[in-house]
């Protein structure tokens, strides 16, 4: 969202603007609202040493110098930016007791982050922070400069809104709020108006607790709060656009998108986490557990129709039908073995051949041992190959 005016300047109604902005962001659907200043991120510095690691793994453009400098200084994105409005806005929570994301043999149901059950949320905040900032120039008149951002551009958003007092940065790296948890998402507005900033929230309250860090499959959880995304089963679902490393797929269990694990057990969304849904990001109940068999014979026009209005899109066909194959290989359930030898003689994506070839190996049997003799003879992708003859051997 980008909003270009000239430059507002309403200082001197800064008390009223705030207020006013507070309450509108509250009527549009926002849960939370704060304030803080342009100055550069705290902890900018641990981000660089995260890149310098390799930690972001595939995700190059993280890792871009003109991105680096204006996560290191936001008034390289906005130079007139003079305060930094942070919104948050609930998503749907998920169930403690499934955090091991087992799920029923009979379902053969898979598991999708909850945070994409509903409405694809780039969409949800991009017109509501186009309509705030609308409401301010109505309001106050002058004009204005603006630039919103919705996990799209190069701003360390967590810390922001630390320093905007929406809460503090768990050990599991995400935002954790006294009153909501963790189970919401942010989007900022850089502004040239001036306004006086929240205090920032100081206080740590993780404590000695290693629950999530203990819960997590992948141990991608590291001391200094943050994530090995190399390891991090969101990463792999959605992010890594190749092979999932073969060490890997089992701990992926039943998650085809996203993972929650360590929001589930974290004891602030246990404990004071809403159990009521959000108003906004309403959660479809298709999308909580997909059924795996129906999902892997998706067709490229059937996938855009079914989540055209999800963030699932963002892992495109080929990855998605990739995690849907590694879940059915984990579930041990053989009614798995007929579409996955449809795939793996069928599908146009070796990708998707390939995992469904490690599947196969996964689920065993007679059925599926010929079948991968019958693909050796015919497939003619390496990487596919390499997979059929590993599960062979």
């Amino acid at each position: 969202m980008r909003v270009t005016l000239a430059q507002m300047h309403v200082c001197a109604h800064s008390p009223d603007l705030k207020t006013f902005l507070r309450h509108q962001a509250l009527a549009l659907g926002f849960d939370l609202f704060g304030v803080t200043t342009p100055d550069p991120p705290e902890h900018f510095t641990v981000y660089a040493r995260w890149l310098d690691a390799g930690r972001h793994g595939e995700m190059g453009y993280l890792a871009r110098e003109d991105a680096q400098q204006r996560r290191a200084d936001p008034r390289r994105i906005l130079p007139q930016c003079r305060s930094i409005w942070v919104l948050g806005m609930r998503h749907a929570s998920v169930p403690q007791l499934s955090a091991t994301g087992e799920t029923p043999p009979r379902e053969l149901s898979g598991r999708i982050a909850a945070y994409a059950w509903g409405e694809d949320y780039h969409q949800a905040f991009s017109w509501r922070m186009q309509r705030l900032v609308e409401m301010v120039r109505e309001k106050f008149g002058g004009e204005l400069l603006a630039r919103g951002y919705a996990d799209t551009g190069p701003i360390l958003e967590r810390d922001l809104a630390q320093r905007a007092g929406l809460g503090w940065i768990g050990k599991h790296t995400c935002l954790i709020h006294p009153r909501l948890g963790s189970y919401f998402l942010l989007g900022e507005i850089l502004s040239s108006v001036e306004l006086e900033p929240d205090a920032p929230f100081s206080s740590d309250h993780c404590g000695t607790c290693q629950r999530c860090v203990q819960a997590c499959p992948t141990n991608c959880i590291l001391p200094d709060r943050t994530i090995d995304s190399r390891r991090c089963i969101s990463y792999l679902t959605i992010e890594l656009k190749g092979a999932i490393p073969l060490e890997l797929r089992p701990s992926l269990g039943y998650w085809v998108f996203g993972c929650d694990i360590c929001q589930q057990v974290c004891p602030w969304n246990v404990r004071f986490a809403p159990r009521t849904q959000p108003a906004i990001l309403t959660p479809r109940p298709e999308m909580a557990a997909p059924r795996l068999i129906e999902e892997l014979a998706l067709s490229p026009q059937a996938f855009q129709e079914r989540f055209r209005h999800s963030a699932v899109k963002r892992a495109r066909r080929r990855g998605y039908l990739r995690n849907v194959a590694v879940a059915l290989g984990n579930s041990g359930d053989r009614r798995a073995v007929p579409p996955l030898i449809e795939t793996l003689r069928n599908e146009p994506e070796a990708l998707v051949r390939q995992h469904a070839a490690w599947a196969l190996r996964c689920l065993g049997g007679a059925q599926a041992h010929r079948a991968l003799e019958q693909c050796l003879k015919r497939e003619s992708d390496p990487q596919v190959l390499a997979e059929i003859r590993q599960a062979l051997d």
